[in-house]
């Protein structure tokens, strides 16, 4: 497996479901696969769940692990090909990512979007360069556009916690105070399109997701109607896409509260974290919810995704 980016890139997604559930009753069964093997982390942006769950799957599969904090631990990167490179970076990418995989046996990249360059940011310019370059295998620890390992936990959690053959889940808008990125939504789209679950997506006018992320799955504009028999709430704020970075509503309105769970088959709560109490969804609301055993499926799923790479090289 050379790179991990997408859950285009899993042949089976609802076998690696029922794969990491048996690797999570016993994590440390392969531990002598990554002996002697080495995974370099390197973000371009902050992270705590992806960052310690990452490095602890490498750790149960007995690798080491690098990590690399671009612009406070290393050079400042140049991405663009054919610059003369007389500003303020030091490095071009493509001697970066060359060196960084002479060093390791997989590379693990997470970088934000612009949100100012729509088309820019779809090209994946950080990712695909890594991928290009890397002589080793390429996870995405979070891009521009996706963040696979959080679908793939995601729906590792709406299927240990579903209580019917199809349950109904809903992905919904919340409002922010900054302009967010479309990734995780659009991983979440994704991943529960190639699950067995009965999907629905609302969010104000404005705020429709790419078309070839949402596909036909079901769009609903009034929150209080997307969520009646729900079995699983998602909350998650996204900038838009039309309008791309755009911040068109803050509406409080949207906010998920105890009120609107009722609403709801006894639903569940999930969000990716972290999450700004009584903004994204009200204390009782989160207290109430699966975040953590969420949360904790990252590790796993990395777990796996780690594991299958291994089992390549």
């Amino acid at each position: 497996m050379r790179k991990f980016t997408s859950v285009k890139d899993v042949p089976d997604p609802r076998l690696w479901v029922e794969e990491v559930k048996q690797l999570k009753k016993n994590p440390f069964a392969y531990k002598a696969l990554g002996q002697n093997k080495v995974l370099a982390l390197v973000f371009f942006n902050p992270s705590l769940r992806t960052r310690m769950s990452t490095q602890r799957a490498a750790y149960n599969l007995g690798m080491d692990v690098m990590v690399l904090n671009v612009g406070t631990d290393g050079w400042k990167l140049e991405m663009n090909d054919g610059t003369v490179m007389d500003g303020t970076s030091q490095e071009h990418v493509k001697e970066a990512v060359e060196v960084i995989s002479q060093y390791c046996d997989i590379v693990g990249v997470r970088s934000f979007p612009s949100l100012t360059d729509r088309d820019k940011d779809y090209q994946e310019e950080v990712l695909s360069k890594f991928i290009r370059y890397s002589k080793v295998p390429v996870v995405s620890l979070e891009s521009a556009t996706s963040h696979p390992l959080q679908g793939f936990a995601d729906l590792l959690t709406v299927n240990e916690y579903q209580t019917k053959e199809r349950p109904k889940v809903v992905l919904s808008w919340a409002p922010h105070p900054k302009a967010l990125p479309q990734a995780v939504p659009n991983a979440f789209v994704e991943w529960m399109q190639a699950g067995d679950v009965d999907l629905v997506v609302t969010h104000p006018k404005g705020y429709e997701l790419a078309p070839e992320i949402i596909k036909q799955t079901r769009v609903e504009y009034e929150q209080d109607k997307a969520f009646e028999g729900a079995d699983f709430i998602y909350a998650k704020n996204w900038s838009s896409y039309e309008q791309y970075g755009q911040i068109l509503s803050k509406d409080p309105s949207w906010t998920i509260t105890e009120e609107k769970m009722k609403l709801t088959n006894s639903a569940r709560f999930m969000h990716c974290l972290p999450i700004r109490r009584n903004i994204i969804a009200t204390d009782a609301v989160i207290d109430n919810s699966i975040v953590i055993p969420q949360a904790e499926n990252r590790l796993y799923t990395a777990q796996l995704v780690l594991k299958k790479m291994l089992e390549s090289l």
